[in-house]
């Protein structure tokens, strides 16, 4: 019967139930309606990505009654604030680039979604829409009606979304029992013997291993034909074509040699190829996922929450050790890390982070919080609902609204290298067999069989990943955390290193505090403790950790100017803390010392001065930094410790002073412009802006709940004196990955000398080609933890 494809999911249509729309075929109204509303929506260009991506609509009928129901909303929603949702669906249907397309398209498709965000290997999207203009049971049934319905269980909502993929593990098992047996049966072709029983049986044996390779070959292998197809259909040749040409060649060849009685085929090395190349993915796998955020966040994030005991004492503990129940103490600018209850009367806050809305929302007391928001203004008290759990710290660092335009146009060293190496390899194989066609037809398959198989860049494909992720393990385990693979090659690159001064290059703990000035009585000091708690600046905490603890009382008013300082109203006295032009007092130049001045109802009473103290080994560190490096310093302080500095630091070091956090963005985009790679090192706080200019920025953590999303990397403060061995160390890496392609290559084109001239069995390339890739990944993982332990 005549049977035709389905325009929109490919479906086979039987003639008589076929249905033209606008010259096109379709196997069901479903199909042409989801058509119908791409057409209406200037959205056809769906069809452009691959041939027939959708799925058949499916009846839902009353299905999605359920999500009308308030309370049951509410546990869905990743986020609910005044009109803003946001939701994150299980999609199953998820396969390809235009899934990916068109599910973050939606808002063209309907008003009150502002964004969608596919995360592809977890086959989730992450919708943010207006609870006014569409609801989440209308969201869900358009997800449905254009073919991708959601996954939604009540009971096991998290397990749905999380559900693990065995079937590599699967693949791998199946793999290795053909390979082994295989193996076993053929030993007696190994050694050539001619007992009677071995030619009896030897056809039997065979064709037994022709069957034993069957599983290996269509099932355990079939994930590299499927990548190969949808390469070749996209028109971008990939590195997994040569694999899958390598993989069928030697399996028609073995079959040809069984069938003609040619000789025992090469199905030994076959599954033994397939058995090791799905070990080196799977290993790949388990790297990748040991370094996963979502798994390991307490390794990646190591920042102290402020936490209220049962005394009411105010004590940092870890990030992770938070649980239901505990109270917490949220200073200006710290994230929420958790959903929680608010306990002071009244916070504003800034859900930009999660919403991309800058505009803070009053909340009062009692009001729900989510984990993600920032507090602006006074510091709050919090309950919390939930313990830590992979929440909105990990997602917001690696959301795509905070990666920078230089990682969007970053290619990866494998991308390169294989868009050059497959057809280059295909061009050769095929020239080469058509030579040998005119001069030995049987040499000629030979031929092609070993260039594919002895020439299959799986040993390119693994070397990249493995070393940047050994690379990312090792560098977790010493405490610099960093977003991703990618920011190992930027830094590799980097010759300039910007730092930020105060809380970066001095420590927090070890600084000396002193005051000048006219003494305080109770009450003003009971103000000035009081005031300064809800800040987090580090001059700030070397304060509130100085002045004994005094009787707490609420904030009024509360204002923190970032660069400048503290304005407050505290019992209708106005309090100013923060730089001397903040409080308008004239201070003397010649000043060597870093200062916070106090004002109390417009009477000046003195200032804070500090000894700072440089972190251990800073002297040490800028020596060797210098040799490689330019080096500066951006400090928001006056120039009082100038003389210091260049007395300890190299002469070549630049010291900037008195910098806005707008002038360090300024002048780190200066510096670019010049065409430097510039690293910048700050606290996260005054330095946002510069760290996410800067081509790598990290963030040093001190027991503050300062978070920037756009950083790259968050490295505890007690490794500061590692920063060079954490740069020499990436580029050490980078150098891995040229003397492992170097290796690989190397494998190549030696092989591909003997193999073109007809002076290598399909058989010898066929143990070669898992032999390059077990020594290209051991080569790897030894080199890079060498040079992890060197120096």
């Amino acid at each position: 019967m005549d049977t035709k494809e389905c325009f929109h999911c490919g479906n086979k249509i039987i003639k008589k139930d076929e249905i033209i729309f606008d010259e096109k075929s379709f196997c069901c109204n479903g199909c042409k309606t989801v058509y119908e509303i791409f057409s209406q929506n200037d959205l056809t260009c769906y069809y452009d990505f691959q041939n027939t991506p959708g799925a058949t609509p499916q009846e839902i009928n009353g299905k999605y009654d359920f999500l009308e129901d308030e309370k049951i909303i509410s546990k869905l929603l990743d986020f609910q604030e005044d009109k803003t949702n946001i939701v994150s669906l299980f999609i199953p249907h998820i396969h390809c680039s235009s899934c990916i397309w068109i599910l973050e398209n939606l808002q063209k498709l309907q008003k009150g979604i502002s964004t969608s965000q596919v995360n592809f290997p977890e086959k989730k999207v992450r919708i943010t829409y207006d609870a006014t203009k569409v609801s989440l049971k209308e969201l869900v049934l358009l997800l449905s009606s254009i073919g991708y319905e959601p996954y939604i269980s009540l009971d096991n909502f998290d397990e749905g979304k999380k559900k693990v993929d065995r079937s590599l593990i699967y693949k791998l098992g199946i793999a290795f029992f053909c390979f082994g047996n295989i193996m076993l049966l053929s030993f007696p072709e190994y050694f050539e013997v001619e007992e009677f029983w071995i030619n009896q049986y030897r056809g039997f044996f065979r064709w037994l291993i022709f069957a034993l390779s069957l599983p290996s070959f269509l099932y355990s292998a079939s994930d590299y034909y499927v990548s190969a197809y949808k390469s070749i259909k996209s028109k971008m040749l990939n590195i997994d074509i040569p694999i899958a040409l390598g993989i069928l060649v030697m399996f028609i060849r073995s079959t040809i040699d069984i069938l003609f009685d040619y000789g025992q085929g090469f199905f030994d090395s076959l599954t033994g190829l397939i058995f090791f190349m799905l070990l080196g993915k799977l290993f790949q796998q388990k790297t990748y996922s040991f370094l996963s955020f979502e798994r390991d966040y307490k390794s990646y994030f190591p920042i102290a929450i402020t936490k209220l005991t049962s005394e009411r004492k105010e004590v940092p503990v870890q990030v992770y050790d938070i649980e239901k129940g505990d109270r917490l103490v949220i200073r200006n600018q710290e994230l929420i890390p958790v959903d929680a209850i608010l306990i002071t009367e009244k916070a504003s806050i800034d859900y930009s982070f999660v919403t991309g809305e800058a505009i803070p929302i009053e909340k009062k007391s009692g009001d729900k919080v989510y984990a993600g928001g920032k507090i602006i203004g006074n510091v709050v008290e919090l309950e919390v609902l939930f313990s830590v759990s992979q929440s909105y710290l990990t997602q917001l660092w690696s959301n795509d609204v905070f990666q920078k335009k230089i990682d969007q146009k970053h290619k990866t060293i494998t991308d390169t290298v294989s868009r050059y190496f497959t057809p280059i390899l295909l061009l050769l194989a095929f020239v080469a067999f058509g030579i040998w066609l005119f001069i030995d037809v049987s040499m000629a398959f030979n031929v092609l069989t070993a260039i594919l198989i002895v020439a299959c860049p799986c040993a390119l494909a693994l070397t990249a990943p493995f070393t940047l992720g050994n690379v990312l393990r090792i560098m977790g385990n010493q405490k610099m955390y960093l977003k991703n693979a990618t920011v190992i090659e930027q830094l590799a690159k980097v010759d300039t290193i910007v730092f930020d001064k105060t809380g970066t290059i001095t420590s927090n703990k070890k600084s000396s505090v002193n005051f000048y000035g006219k003494e305080f009585s109770n009450d003003e000091l009971k103000l000035v403790k009081n005031v300064i708690r809800g800040s987090n600046h580090p001059l700030s905490r070397k304060i509130y950790d100085f002045i004994p603890n005094i009787e707490k009382i609420d904030i009024d008013e509360f204002n923190e100017i970032t660069g400048k300082g503290i304005i407050a109203k505290v019992e209708n006295n106005i309090i100013k803390i923060g730089s001397s032009s903040l409080v308008n007092y004239l201070e003397n130049e010649t000043s060597k010392q870093t200062r916070v001045h106090i004002k109390i109802n417009d009477v000046y009473k003195g200032y804070y001065y500090f000894d700072n103290q440089y972190r251990s080994g800073l002297e040490e560190l800028f020596e060797n930094l210098s040799i490689h490096y330019e080096l500066k310093i951006l400090s928001g302080d006056n120039d009082g410790e100038k003389q210091t500095l260049q007395e300890l630091l190299p002469e070549k070091t630049e010291l900037i002073f008195n910098q806005k956090p707008e002038q360090k963005l300024e002048y780190i985009e200066k510096l670019q412009q010049k065409g430097k790679n510039v690293m910048m090192i700050g606290d996260g706080l005054n330095d946002a802006g510069a760290l996410a200019q800067s081509n790598v920025g990290i963030s040093i953590s001190e027991n503050v709940n300062v978070f920037s999303p756009a950083c790259d990397g968050i490295m505890d403060a007690s490794q500061f004196s590692r920063i060079g061995y954490y740069l020499k160390f990436s580029k050490n890496a980078m150098r891995i990955i040229y003397m492992s392609f170097g290796l690989s290559l190397s494998y190549n084109l030696i092989g591909l000398s003997f193999a073109i001239t007809g002076n290598l069995s399909p058989l010898i390339a066929a143990i070669i080609m898992p032999l390059s890739s077990i020594t290209v990944v051991s080569f790897v993982t030894i080199m890079s933890n060498y040079y992890a332990k060197k120096n």
